[in-house]
């Protein structure tokens, strides 16, 4: 067709794609000039080189997202003897006790080592299983944390115990350091004394000795079996102290004033009780004469 006007043929960019127009039957096609990159294929000619570049096919996303579609996620109930390294182990957990720990931490609670039968875990497991040595070495990590955990609170038991063992001891100790003044202050309460002449002569010894006065058994005896014949209720009412309303009275016949001046702290206050009556007439003897020992006669 002849042309009727001028016209002027637009220019073309040397970025934009180049575009034909196909006739199929009245409709017009819009067709790229450059067909798709792929491995052999060569782009059109005239095609500028940048186009190339854009149909680079990417890589496929599925294929970094295929470990997470191999993971799943499940639940396991504890049994006697389990442990979390055990679990772990059995169960190809990724990262170990300590990943399957983080994963139930809110369940377990603060001691990983404490886990009870019929606890519900939850398992992620991921398609790679871990390495059989690095199981065994976590397991023999939290075994020996276990040991160590329960070493730890036998070693606290067993301080505990000697504390209050030792505890014990120094009050036993304590209590005999305090309870030997009081043996010594009152040997009767440890000290059991027949009740005749004997057991009155050694008792009354005893208390002598804790007041230093002197005398001995012999000398004790001695006195007694001339004074009194060893009669505790004896008295004299023919004396001169008789006479005067004092008589002497007991198994050293002791007349009352002296009793009373002589009177040992500790003893009766009865002037016929026979430990009293003793221990007052040494001690006057003592004062008079320096001991019993020297008496052999009326005193």
């Amino acid at each position: 067709m002849p042309a009727h006007g001028k016209h002027r043929r637009p220019r073309r960019s040397h970025v934009s794609r180049g575009l034909a127009l196909v006739g199929t039957g009245g409709a017009a096609l819009s067709l790229p000039l450059l067909a798709p990159a792929a491995a052999g294929a060569a782009p059109a000619a005239g095609a500028p080189a940048i186009a190339a570049k854009a149909f680079t096919a990417p890589v496929a996303p599925a294929a970094a997202k295929a470990p997470a579609a191999a993971e799943t996620t499940r639940t396991y109930t504890v049994v006697s003897g389990d442990s979390l390294s055990l679990i772990a182990h059995k169960k190809g957990i990724q990262g170990g006790w300590k990943s399957l720990y983080r994963a139930n931490q809110s369940a377990v609670g603060d001691n990983p080592s404490l886990i009870h039968p019929g606890l519900e875990l939850t398992i992620h497991r991921g398609a790679a299983k871990a390495a059989p040595a690095q199981a065994k070495t976590q397991e023999r990590a939290e075994r020996k944390a276990t040991a160590k955990a329960e070493e730890s609170t036998s070693a606290d038991r067993a301080s505990r115990s000697e504390r209050r063992a030792t505890a014990s001891s120094a009050g036993t100790a304590t209590g005999a350091s305090a309870a030997a003044p009081a043996a010594v202050a009152a040997p009767a309460a440890v000290t059991q004394y027949a009740d005749n002449l004997d057991g009155w002569i050694r008792e009354s010894l005893d208390i002598m000795a804790r007041h230093g006065i002197p005398g001995s058994y012999e000398g004790i005896h001695r006195n007694i079996m001339r004074e009194s014949s060893g009669n505790p209720l004896a008295i004299n009412n023919w004396d001169i102290n008789a006479v005067n309303g004092t008589p002497s009275k007991g198994l050293l016949q002791v007349i009352e004033p002296t009793f009373l001046a002589y009177h040992v702290p500790g003893t009766s206050m009865d002037l016929y009780d026979p430990v009293a009556n003793i221990t007052a007439a040494c001690n006057y003897a003592a004062d008079r004469y320096g001991s019993i020992d020297n008496v052999n006669g009326a005193y």
